[in-house]
Formats: structure tokens, C-alpha cells, sequence
């Protein structure tokens, strides 16, 4: 479980969030949404550890938690957050000129998969055998190949962009996956891909999702188990799936 207790988020001085309880369970899809300003986006990079966003101070560092499958990882940094199971896919992914996306991939699973896991040499991929897997995980997102040989990010469309990010995350394999408007746009055979590609792996793997959207429509393919609704910092209303279809409807202030 991701689990998320009385989460107070500054930045500077300004407080974005004020007492954030939230939970995701393995192979549950939640849904966060809410207006323009609400928080959201500030959620998913104190969650993932942005050293921009301060959680806490020595005062407070008791009464605030973020822990998954029980550990705690709001003390620790981005990276080690990564190894304990958390994958945040961006909502504006960064180019790195020089760094090919085949390199990147193989770096990816080389560390966080074989290392973490612990696993045999020889039960892991060889390269050869790796490259394969990542082209047919390449072709069921609808992406040129090609791109597999280019700098990461560098010249992509968007579209191609946030489908990196489910490459990435296929190869990753994460406990617990972030979405942070991994929505906006994306053309609607694009979003289609992507949502139902997620919504499969999430089944398969037990994988925990945070889902943060404006919008019903990826809610469509990568159905909710519970969706939640922030205002101002802080959670204002929450319930099934249904709630979304509610907002998309007659909007948020018809939903107070």
C-alpha cells in the first residue's frame, strides 16, 4: 500500500497542500482530479520527492508519513524512492541530448531489475534478448522503433513523449505508478494506448495507480476505483468512479 497521512506541502513560504490523507492498494486505480491550482501536480512531485516541494520541518516530521508496503520514504531521496517501487511519469517528460533511448532502457533494467530483485545472472535478459523485449513492448504502444536509437526525448512529439514514459514504465515495473496528467495532449487513439496499456499492466502486476486528470475521458479505458477531489490544498470530496462521470458533466463547483 501507498499509503499518504496528513500531508503538508510549502513552497517558499506558501502552503500548496494542507493535511493530505490518501492510500492506494496494489491493483487499485485512483483518480485524483480537481480545478486548475488545486494541488494535484504538487501531490505527485512531493510524493516522488521534488526537493522544490518541502514536506515537512524537524517540528512536524512526526506527525506526516509516506510509506509504502509499510516502509517509510519521506526521508529518503528521489532515487532511493524509485528502487523502493515508485515510478512518476511526468507531465512534461525532459529531453537528454546524447542519451539514447535503447541506453537509457537497458541502464533502467540493468539497476532496478536485476539489481533490486536480486536476480540470477542467468535468469536475467541478455541484451540481445533485452532490445527484442523493448521492441515488442515498443510496438504495442504504436511507437516508431526508430525512436529507440534517438536522445531520449529530443525532437519528440508529445504524444510520443508521454508514451516514453509507459515504455519506461513497462520496462521499470514499479509497485506503485504516478500519472501525472499523462492525458493532456494526447489524440484520442494515443490516449486510448496508453490508458488501456496501463489499466492491463496494473491487473497483471498488482500495480498501485495514481491517476491525476482534468478529465473523464482517461477514466474511460483505465477505469477508477476511487476518484478524489482537491480544492484549495486539501481533499473536498471523494467516491466511486461515477463521481467523475458527475464532474465531467456539471464541473466541480456543482459538486461541492
Amino acid at each position: 500500500m501507498l499509503k499518504i497521512k496528513n500531508l503538508l506541502v510549502k513552497v517558499g513560504e506558501k502552503v500548496i497542500l494542507n493535511g493530505i490523507d490518501l492510500t492506494v492498494k496494489s491493483g487499485e486505480v485512483v483518480a485524483v482530479m480537481g480545478p486548475n491550482g488545486s494541488g494535484k501536480s504538487t501531490l505527485a512531485y512531493a510524493i516522488a520527492g521534488h526537493p522544490k516541494y518541502q514536506t515537512s520541518n524537524k517540528k512536524e516530521k512526526n506527525n506526516w508519513i509516506i510509506k509504502i508496503d509499510g516502509e517509510r520514504i519521506d526521508d529518503i531521496s528521489p532515487d532511493l524512492r524509485a528502487k523502493e517501487g515508485l515510478f512518476l511519469a511526468n507531465q512534461y517528460p525532459v529531453a537528454i541530448f546524447g542519451l539514447t533511448v535503447n541506453s537509457f532502457l537497458w541502464q533502467m533494467y540493468k539497476k532496478n531489475r536485476i539489481a533490486a530483485s536480486k536476480t540470477p545472472r542467468n535468469d536475467a535478459m541478455s541484451l540481445v534478448e533485452f532490445r527484442k523485449y523493448v521492441e515488442e513492448l515498443t510496438n504495442s504502444l504504436n511507437l516508431n522503433l526508430d525512436l529507440l536509437k534517438r536522445s531520449l526525448n529530443d525532437g519528440f512529439s508529445g504524444g510520443e513523449k508521454k508514451k516514453l514514459e509507459i515504455l519506461q514504465l513497462l520496462v521499470f515495473c514499479p509497485k506503485y505508478v504516478i500519472l501525472d496528467e499523462i492525458d493532456s495532449g494526447l489524440d484520442v487513439d494515443a490516449l486510448k494506448v496508453i490508458a488501456q496499456t496501463v489499466a492491463k499492466v496494473a491487473k497483471e502486476k498488482k500495480m498501485g495507480v495514481l491517476v491525476i486528470t482534468h478529465y473523464n475521458r482517461i477514466l474511460k479505458y483505465l477505469k477508477a476505483d476511487r476518484v478524489i477531489v482537491l480544492e484549495k490544498g486539501k481533499i473536498v470530496k471523494s467516491g466511486t468512479g461515477k463521481l467523475a462521470e458527475e464532474i465531467e458533466v456539471s464541473g466541480y463547483k456543482n459538486n461541492d
